[in-house]
């Protein structure tokens, strides 16, 4: 009937040929039930009842007709356990407290003996201590692998106090209350520490885990279904991550028409292991990461509580960052040279039931193989797309015969090669519980349509098919408006035009461009240390010093970035973008990317080429991301880190003497580029010699482009007024790029909290003191509570994130860290709109929140047609205490930053880069400038040359020659000034 693995050498032999394992340490927590509904959906958990063991029974579980803990008895032990016999069956328990359970077998079997006084057995429970037996459930809603797997109607009661549950997500799965399994899970060291007696095991209050799932089903089916568990059938003593075999307890209660319950202890597959991450996969620091093992471990255990054959599309698997709580005792203990506290290693994921809409979140601990959550996500929740979807999407929209049939209304060249642009759908408040795809068609030019790079920008087609990600088929056509109104013109024969290209090949380029060398003979002067491998970098340059992380949604991280030896900021990230489109027509009006949340700069991230993205000596970092298959991708060279000369760094010429002190302004550059769709965004942590971070965004790509009447372009042509002709038959509509950058700091102390004031400087009144009106001042403002705030231009406001508890040794004000972030038109949409309200971080410079864990991301943890509500704009409405009195707050600050891009022709066929740029700089942090001590320019060290000299090598002629062989020498810079000036005093 089961069909159980071969037993090993020296194991015992349980009834019915049984092999017995005791479970691993520790492979289940202590003191809860926890109950895993058979969809994977949200545990039910609850604190196991209490008391001394041989209290008045308390009621169980249902499922389970007796006490779960105090006093019970539990035939899962050592060898020669058996069964017991038969008992009268009983309904559930209810609330009422009920007998504690006498087991019976259905053969004969040596009397039952317990350890201590014998539990008296269970009478059939009467009126008077069972409640009414729960009417059966409506049909299921939906059906998968022959079994029943959840319901959508809440279940009345509380399982934990001896009924099912209604769950807190009311779209989460249910069990049926009309057939059970209860499992009871126990310790090794719980078996190991009550030894049988006449073959029987009383285990007296110890902690343990239960948990239910449906028994309508076969029994390979059933295990299936059991948490952290796969099925019973596989033979090898170890899976293919290599991990022991352990048994597990299981106490099964059949349906109403049966007589005998009965419990079997039996073998079963664990799919993870008791070993901690940090031995089995090398990560020595918990902000590493996840390596490829970690991603292929967590899709196997995400599937090891799914059926077998279950198709599930991944669309993140990525680290869990732990809680701050955990990490900043961790960097503490770094600092101080201690030893570290162990933090477990944690995963996250989402994932869908491949083809269907059921889309679930987990948490995956790595260090105990626990699956900890699993929880299926509303209707109006979507994942973000992957690459395989789009080509997935690309392919089937161009597959459809209506889209054939409209394309050849068109009436193209013959031998065109027509292109799918798919795009996020965007939110109308109509259909987001549907997950779509709105695709924009193109074509390559005719003229060269086997060119693959060819910019099929510059070839817009109107229509535009929208399709469903259950069945990835198109489900309508939407004909696009190309005049001045909303009107939609029958489609006529395709007009030709131009060419426009932008690859090298069609471009008669420049022949007058001499090389320039980027050259470090002795290398590079930062150092980087891989950690657990390589799936983090630790990286030291010039006083400064972090960690970096890598993930698929926000691309690079930094965290515990400190300047010499002093905290600055705790994390700091790109956390979310948004470009909303000005087109009010539709299906235009729903373009609003989420680039971070829908695509992800991680996973779009280019694979970074010598010589042509990064200039210099130069150190790339690969990282892994995972596909929507749970197998690991590897993103090579998705980071440069490379130095750049920044300018001069500081300079003094003293007249009198002719001297000129004067250093150069070496950068440390973290970059990355990431490409989405039409746009490419370079990304870039720049980190100076005075203790100045700063964040850049250059935005380059093509323009996002959709066909215009033909009548509406060229010097007569009027164009319409939400965007810009940039090519016959071509309109690139307004659109806004709003990023928010997301700082957590530690000013000065990874234990002392911070504190966000505003500085404005205001002129001072006329009045006796200030009689001609010259005088200003500048005031300091503490911002109270979490908000959203604004730059004053007018009244320089510059925002500080300070330490109340440490104050400058020379001049008393507090330490800190100002943000210098250039001014930007906030988002235009309305209020009202979707736009604005998806995008929670669009409509202020500034917001600051107080810390709580996992809110990262400003516009929301899940974009894809999100309709707002759930980022930063929400989180600072709280008005959360964010001063903390004088010992200051653990708070959050997001900085927002922009371009408000009206397209110009320049803009096309690829836009010259768009650079904005927020720095950090210190503010009363330091004694003085802390850059004194950067060594001298000078020609022996630069290896500058002379372009008079090079030519008078050439055949030229040097007319003379200034200063020194060195700008700081003492006769160079000024010095013939000086003289001059010297003469003229004598």
């Amino acid at each position: 009937m089961f069909p159980f693995p071969p037993m090993p050498l020296g194991q015992q032999v349980m009834p019915f040929g049984l092999p017995f394992m005791p479970p691993a340490n520790d492979m289940f927590g202590k003191t809860q039930y926890k109950y895993v509904t058979p969809d994977g959906g949200p545990p039910m958990e609850g604190a196991v009842p209490t008391g001394s063991a041989f209290d008045p029974p308390q009621p169980g579980p249902f499922g389970f007709p007796g006490n779960c803990v105090p006093g019970a008895i539990h035939p899962f032990g050592p060898p020669n356990l058996f069964i017991a016999q038969p008992c009268p069956f009983a309904p559930p328990p209810a609330f009422a407290p009920a007998p504690a359970p006498t087991l019976y077998q259905c053969t004969s079997a040596p009397p039952v003996y317990s350890v201590g006084p014998i539990v008296p057995a269970a009478p059939a429970p009467t009126p008077a201590t069972s409640s009414k037996i729960p009417p059966p459930p409506p049909p299921p809603s939906h059906s998968f692998g022959g079994t029943n797997d959840e319901r959508v109607e809440p279940v009345e009661g509380n399982r934990v106090k001896g009924q099912l549950a209604t769950f807190p997500d009311n779209s989460a799965g249910y069990i049926f209350e009309d057939e059970n399994v209860t499992f009871h899970l126990f310790h090794q060291n719980v078996l190991l520490k009550y030894p049988p007696v006449n073959n029987v095991v009383t285990i007296q209050g110890e902690p343990f885990t239960a948990q239910h799932a449906p028994c309508s089903m076969t029994f390979a089916k059933l295990i299936q279904r059991i948490d952290c568990i796969t099925r019973a059938e596989k033979h090898p003593p170890y899976d293919k991550c290599g991990y022991p075999r352990h048994g597990i307890g299981i106490q099964e209660l059949l349906d109403m028409g049966h007589e005998c319950p009965f419990t079997m202890a039996t073998q079963m597959q664990q799919s993870f292991s008791t070993a901690p991450a940090t031995t089995t996969y090398n990560a020595a620091h918990p902000v590493c990461a996840l390596g490829p093992e970690e991603i292929i471990y967590t899709s196997e255990l995400i599937r090891s509580v799914w059926p077998e054959h279950t198709d599930l599309r991944f669309k993140t698997i990525t680290l869990e960052e732990p809680p701050k709580a955990q990490l900043l005792p961790y960097f503490q203990a770094q600092r101080e040279g201690k030893n570290l506290p162990h933090i477990d290693r944690k995963a996250f994921t989402s994932y869908y039931i491949r083809n269907t809409d059921r889309f679930h979140e987990a948490v995956v601990n790595l260090s105990t193989g626990k699956v900890e959550s699993n929880v299926r996500l509303g209707p109006n929740i979507h994942g973000n797309g992957d690459y395989e979807e789009i080509l997935l999407v690309e392919k089937n929209a161009l597959e459809d015969e209506g889209v054939k049939a409209e394309i050849a209304k068109l009436d193209l060249p013959e031998g065109s090669i027509v292109c799918a642009d798919p795009w996020i759908y965007g939110s109308d408040g109509l259909q987001d519980d549907d997950r779509l795809y709105q695709v924009f068609m193109y074509m390559r030019d005719p003229s060269n349509s086997s060119e693959l790079d060819s910019n099929h920008y510059a070839f817009p087609l109107p229509i535009s098919p929208v399709l469903d990600c259950n069945t990835y088929k198109v489900i309508r056509i939407d004909l696009l408006p190309t005049g001045k109104d909303n009107t939609i013109k029958p489609t006529t024969a395709w007009k030709p035009t131009p060419t426009n290209e932008y690859i090298y090949e069609h471009q008669d380029l420049r022949k007058d461009l001499k090389p320039l060398h980027v050259v470090q003979p002795e290398g590079a002067s930062f150092t980087i240390e891989p950690t657990g491998n390589n799936t983090m970098q630790t990286i030291s340059w010039q006083k400064w010093q972090f960690h970096l992380n890598y993930n698929a949604r926000e691309g690079p991280v930094l965290f515990n970035v400190q300047y010499d030896g002093r905290p600055l900021f705790y994390r700091v990230s790109l956390s979310d973008m948004n470009i909303p489109y000005a087109d009010p027509r539709h299906p235009f009006f729903k373009k609003s990317a989420f680039d971070l949340g829908d695509a992800g700069a991680g996973a779009m991230a280019n694979n970074l080429q010598l010589g042509c993205d990064c200039l210099g000596h130069i150190q790339y970092i690969s990282s892994t991301v995972a596909d929507d298959k749970g197998s690991p991708v590897p993103v090579d060279n998705c980071v440069c880190i490379h130095e750049q000369d920044g300018g001069i760094g500081w300079k003094h010429t003293n007249y009198r003497t002719g001297r000129a002190a004067v250093t150069r302004n070496r950068e440390l550059v973290l970059q990355t580029i990431i490409t989405v769709s039409n746009y490419e965004y370079i990304l870039a942590y720049i980190f100076n010699q005075v203790g100045e971070l700063t964040y850049e965004v250059r935005a380059t790509g093509v323009l996002s482009t959709q066909p215009i009447d033909h009548d509406l372009c060229g010097e007569n042509g009027e164009g319409v007024p939400f965007g810009t002709v940039v090519h016959p038959g071509v309109l690139a509509t307004h659109h806004q790029h709003i990023f928010s950058l997301r700082i957590d700091p530690n000013i000065g102390s990874l234990t002392e909290g911070n504190q966000l004031v505003y500085s404005e400087a205001h002129a001072m009144p006329i009045n006796d003191f200030n009689p001609h009106g010259t005088g200003y001042t500048v005031s300091d403002t503490l911002v109270q509570q979490s908000a959203g705030l604004d730059l004053a231009p007018d009244a320089n406001r510059v925002f500080k994130i300070v330490n109340p508890n440490q104050r400058n040794k020379i001049n008393g004000k507090q330490i800190g860290y100002k943000i210098m972030a250039p001014p930007f038109q906030k988002i235009l949409s309305a209020p009202t709109s979707f736009n604005y309200k998806r995008a929670e971080f669009s409509s202020n410079n500034i917001y600051v929140t107080k810390y709580a864990d996992r809110e990262l991301y400003a516009g929301g943890w899940y974009t894809n047609q999100s309709r707002g509500g759930t980022g930063v704009r929400s989180w600072a409405d709280r008005k959360d205490d964010v001063a903390g009195g004088q010992n200051g707050e653990d708070l959050v600050v997001f900085v927002q930053f922009g371009i408000n891009h009206i397209p110009r022709i320049e803009d096309f066929p690829v836009m010259p880069c768009e650079k904005i740029s927020v720095h950090l700089k210190p503010v009363n942090f330091f004694e003085k400038n802390p850059g004194l001590d950067v060594p001298p320019s000078e020609q022996g060290f630069n290896k500058s040359t002379s372009a008079e000299e090079a030519r008078h090598q050439q055949g030229g002629t040097v007319e003379g020659k200034v200063g020194g062989d060195g700008c700081c020498d003492s006769e160079g810079g000024m010095a013939s000034v000086s003289a001059k000036l010297q003469k003229v005093e004598v």
